[in-house]
């Protein structure tokens, strides 16, 4: 079998710890067991490297035999433990196999202390000073010596020399914490000073010594005395500076420089101590004082003398500031807006304006009040009350959105000073919108009258227009937001509306199934909580040809007034032929021009002209748009009707009817609009004579 290079090499342990003392030489071995890799020959295992690179160690790497092989770490550089106590690296075991496999061992090397260092004391010589009269037991100074070594190596004690008699000397020092000690009463006048000698030995033997000098001070035993002859408290806070708040005067017992007195105030920004005469001295204001600021004083008066340690004495003086009323109130808003629902009851509470007054006592009792209203500028809202102690603000009376949304009034806010001090501030009231207005159909009108008639063609396909319902809301926001709903109709099937346009529109397609008269009745809703409603009613005529359409005359009678009628149609017959007879000597002169051929008899009602009447007649709702139609002059009727044939393109561009007998004559008229009322109620689709003019 040939190996291949399948096993990576392995060392016995992950993490390995070595211990070395710090005085180890360069070039000191430390065996460390090798890593095995199974594989043979050039997969075996090649090379050992350190990782990351060390300046102290490095690793070789023997083979003495197949079984023998020898991974040694070599110290390079003399180790130190006081600047590297530890340190960590990597040993990679590398074989010979491509790729290469390795291995690794964390190899930890913690360097052991050895007493190379003597203790040293932080200074070279010590110099403390202390009272004649100080206690036995107090402490003088305490010397202090570090060692860099570690454990027993670094433990010091300290210890007094033998070149100090124990007798003689008035200290002792503690071993372990190099504090010296008095152990017996000193006495300024038989030593002035105490030179001593103190040896610092560590626990490997090495020491060091250094000198202390202990100075005795002669003590000033008579403390200054201070003397207070007049005081004033409490002071205004208008108190104008240089006022005189205290008189006192200071001596002390003692003679030369312990008998002699300085003062001092340890507050100077507000107050100041000034010499008066001989050991007098005055306390007096230097700025203007404020109470809102700081309310009381603490003085503090120090009389120090001269001795060694000078000797002091202290005497407070508290001063306390009375009350000027000096603060206006101040409200805790630069504005106020309260909110109050529409249709309120009575004396509703809406909320309170507070103000503060930095014054005290009467100058910070505050009431509020609201302030009369300039002759130039616009009379407020009286609907509003403020109660004087407490702020509260109420509404007095119900109000309505619909005629007033906002009003605004000034509140003063009054101090109890004298002269009082006042502010005010701007209170916006704000009507909040309930839903308390129904919606009202504009279109078509919801009067007394019958509800208006919309022509349908039974060809118009779905989604026709047929009319639309147009109303409005009093209300705001949410309130006024109208949604149009099919509430009855003669076929719910046939109509429907836009929640949102009102738009009623065809939803299908008109079958001869269908009720030629229908009535609908479209809710319009808002959207309050709860919501308020209005109802308008139409109805729509289903209509195959306009000639279809049958309307009442105004009277019943007209249908048996057959002479009536006929008086009507001979007037309109001799009207006719005069403008007929004037039309063609006008137009003698142009048949040079083009000519429109038109059949005789018949009459073209242009789809401007008719547009414009029809507009009339939309108004009315009987007819919503604008069509052509084509008349024809029948002469079979008793009555000489005009009759309906069909509508034609609404699109023709002529402006004007043209009425022809004959191919070279021709005459122009006005166009009529025609409406359903003008029909003749005894034969469906004509128009009489009459009418016709």
């Amino acid at each position: 079998l040939e190996d291949i290079n399948d096993h990576s090499p392995v060392f016995p342990e992950e993490r390995v710890t070595f211990d070395i003392l710090e005085t180890s030489d360069p070039g000191s071995r430390f065996p460390l067991e090798g890593a095995r890799d199974l594989d043979i020959g050039s997969n075996s295992i090649q090379a050992y490297n350190i990782s990351p690179e060390n300046e102290y160690f490095s690793v070789s790497y023997g083979i003495h035999s197949e079984n023998d092989r020898s991974v040694e770490l070599t110290l390079e550089k003399p180790l130190d433990r006081e600047e590297q106590a530890e340190m960590s690296f990597s040993v990679i075991a590398v074989d010979g196999g491509s790729p290469p496999r390795s291995g690794t061992t964390q190899v930890n090397i913690i360097v052991l202390d050895v007493n190379d260092n003597a203790p040293v004391f932080t200074q070279k010589i010590y110099v403390g000073q202390v009272l004649e009269n100080s206690p036995e037991g107090s402490v003088v100074l305490s010397v202090v010596a570090a060692d860099r070594d570690i454990g027993v190596n670094g433990d010091i004690t300290y210890q007094f020399t033998q070149a100090v008699s124990e007798t003689d000397n008035p200290f002792t020092i503690d071993s372990m914490s190099g504090e010296i000690k008095i152990a017996k009463p000193l006495d300024f006048e038989a030593a002035e000073t105490h030179e001593l000698s103190v040896r610092a030995t560590d626990g490997g033997g090495l020491s060091a010594i250094c000198k202390v000098l202990v100075e005795v001070v002669d003590v000033n035993d008579n403390a200054p005395e201070l003397v207070v002859s007049s005081f004033s408290s409490p002071l205004p806070e208008n108190t104008v500076p240089g006022t005189v708040v205290a008189l006192f005067t200071v001596r002390d017992r003692d003679s030369g420089a312990n008998g002699k007195i300085s003062c001092a105030l340890e507050d100077q920004l507000f107050f100041s101590l000034r010499p008066a005469y001989k050991n007098y001295y005055e306390l007096v204001t230097v700025s203007a004082l404020d109470r809102e600021e700081r309310a009381q004083y603490i003085l503090t008066v120090t009389a120090a003398d001269a001795g060694s340690p000078p000797l002091t004495s202290t005497q407070t003086f508290t001063v306390d500031i009375s009350d000027v009323n000096d603060n206006a109130p101040v409200f805790n808003q630069t504005s106020y807006t309260m909110y109050v629902r529409e249709n309120n009851v009575p004396t509703v509470f809406v909320g309170a304006v507070s103000a503060a007054d930095a014054d005290v006592g009467l100058n910070a009792k505050v009431t509020y009040a609201l302030a009369p209203v300039q002759a130039a500028e616009r009379p407020s809202c009286s609907c509003i009350s403020v109660n004087s102690e407490n702020g509260h603000v109420f509404v007095l009376r119900p109000l309505d959105y619909e005629q007033l949304r906002q009003t605004e009034v000034t509140v003063s806010a009054s101090d109890a000073g004298s002269p009082p001090l006042r502010a005010n501030v701007t209170l916006r009231l704000v009507v909040v919108d309930q839903n308390d207005n129904a919606p009202l159909v504009l279109y078509p009108a919801q009067d007394s009258s019958p509800p208006s008639s919309e022509l349908v063609p039974v060809s118009a396909e779905a989604g026709y227009l047929i009319t639309k319902v147009v109303a409005v809301d009093a209300d705001s926001g949410q309130n006024s937001w109208l949604s149009y709903h099919l509430l009855r109709a003669t076929d719910p099937g046939l109509f429907t509306v836009g929640v949102q346009s009102g738009e009623v529109r065809l939803r299908r397609p008109v079958t001869e199934r269908d009720t030629v008269k229908q009535k609908l009745v479209v809710l319009v809703r808002d959207n309050g909580k709860p919501p308020l409603s209005a109802t308008a009613a139409l109805s729509a005529l289903l209509l195959k040809d306009f000639s279809d359409v049958r309307l009442p005359h105004s009277s019943p009678a007209t249908e048996d007034d057959g002479g009536s009628l006929t008086t009507y149609l001979i007037i309109s017959l001799v009207s006719v032929s005069l403008l007929f007879l004037i039309s063609t000597a006008v137009f003698v002169g142009r048949k040079v021009c083009k000519r429109k051929e038109l059949k005789a008899g018949h009459v073209l009602y242009g789809a401007d002209n008719l547009q414009s009447g029809l507009a009339d007649a939309a108004a009315a709702g009987t007819l919503p748009h604008a069509y052509c139609y084509e008349i024809s002059l029948t002469t079979g009727s008793g009555n000489s009707e005009f009759k309906f044939l069909k509508p034609i393109l609404p699109s023709l561009p002529p402006q004007h009817c043209a009425v022809g007998q004959g191919p070279d004559e021709e005459q122009d008229f006005p166009c009529v609009p025609v409406s359903t009322e003008d029909m003749a109620p005894d034969n469906p689709g004509t128009l009489s004579a009459g009418q016709f003019n």
